[in-house]
């Protein structure tokens, strides 16, 4: 299944979702806090979800709960580098808390931009995630809740999304 965005929306098959990305929009050669979406083919694997909050998933994607020491590394220094990490208070390294005060990761895709073998400032934390009023993101994908749950029901760990101007 092929997820493709074109100028704010995702296709696939006969939905056309309407979307959020980055304030810079979209980029071939995206480099760390640039705000842009980087442009190209990518594979997703997980979907990350709030179980306190969302009662059901319905998806053929891994299903995996995000809980209060989960972040994901940002910090172009570390090995761990645009992977997920468990955080606590002697944590040193920058990272995005995934589990938030918002709503935006109540629902998390990862888009696996270098994220296989990442190159350092090549950007990180790339997800596909909840918006509410469709304001432009620090360089993710945001969909409202209905669409994503639409967009769950529909992949799978074998989709890959194309993203293009």
């Amino acid at each position: 299944m092929i997820i493709k965005y074109k100028k704010n929306f995702l296709y696939i098959d006969e939905f056309k979702l309407k979307c959020c990305v980055g304030k810079a929009g979209i980029k071939q050669n995206k480099i760390e806090g640039d705000k842009s979406t980087p442009k190209g083919t990518f594979k997703i694997k997980d979907v990350y979800y709030r179980k306190d909050r969302l009662k059901k998933i319905e998806t053929n994607l891994s299903k995996k709960q995000i809980k209060k020491k989960l972040g994901w590394c940002d910090d172009p220094s570390s090995r761990r580098y645009n992977k997920l990490i468990f955080i606590n208070k002697n944590t040193k390294i920058s990272y995005e808390r995934m589990y938030r005060n918002d709503f935006k990761y109540d629902i998390v895709i990862p888009i696996l931009y270098n994220y296989f073998k990442p190159k350092k400032n090549k950007g990180s934390a790339i997800f596909i995630h909840l918006t509410k009023d469709y304001k432009p993101t620090l360089g993710c994908i945001g969909l409202k809740k209905k669409d994503l749950l639409i967009l769950l029901r529909l992949i799978n760990k074998k989709s890959k999304i194309i993203i293009n101007n």
